[in-house]
């Protein structure tokens, strides 16, 4: 009894070595599936056209949607880049793009427009404040949010104390981007 007790203890220690073994051997190729570049075409032009990094926009869809085109979320919020209708008509209006704002929700199904509206309303927001992280937040929280936070010193305007964020759900998503587009760019450069 006690044989096949360490039997199946050495057999278990050789599986984890070889599972571990395997993932230093093929680490990237798993990270690759992990944190794919889908869309890389779609992505690439509105990246450059709103300059915004291509990575921060991988970053982005994977945390809201993990590249699910038909998300929806219970805030109604749609699509890879999880844009709420108000917002998507508000950027669209702002800055000429075309959408048919009687059909909203299906123009946010599509996914050429849902990361183009997605992709300008970051670099929106990346440009009014001027960091990665109070952006971000802002993505996350709403802006009239963040803007209440920053004018009553709950957080720093250029994000320096930005684990001060006191929405943890926030807290975490900024932080979980970060992680992701860090993980991006050693990835892919």
């Amino acid at each position: 009894m006690l044989k096949n007790k360490y039997k199946m203890i050495i057999g278990t220690v050789i599986m984890i070595c070889i599972i571990i073994i395997l993932f230093i051997l093929f680490k990237d190729k798993l990270l690759k599936i992990l944190y794919p570049k889908t869309y890389s075409e779609i992505i690439s032009v509105y990246a450059q056209e709103y300059d915004v990094e291509e990575n921060l926009i991988y970053a982005v869809i994977k945390a809201e949607s993990n590249f699910n085109n038909e998300a929806i979320s219970n805030r109604e919020a749609i699509g890879l880049m999880q844009i709420v209708e108000e917002t998507a008509i508000d950027v669209a209006n702002k800055n000429q793009i075309e959408v048919d704002i009687d059909n909203i929700e299906e123009e946010l199904l599509d996914i050429d427009t849902n990361i183009h509206i997605g992709t300008k309303y970051l670099s929106t927001l990346l440009t009014q404040y001027g960091n990665i992280e109070v952006a971000l937040s802002a993505y996350n929280a709403g802006i009239g949010t963040v803007n209440n936070w920053i004018e009553k010193q709950i957080i720093q305007a250029d994000g320096s104390d930005i684990e001060n964020v006191p929405y943890k759900e926030t807290n975490n998503y900024v932080r979980k981007i970060l992680r992701d587009y860090q993980i991006y760019s050693e990835l892919y450069g």
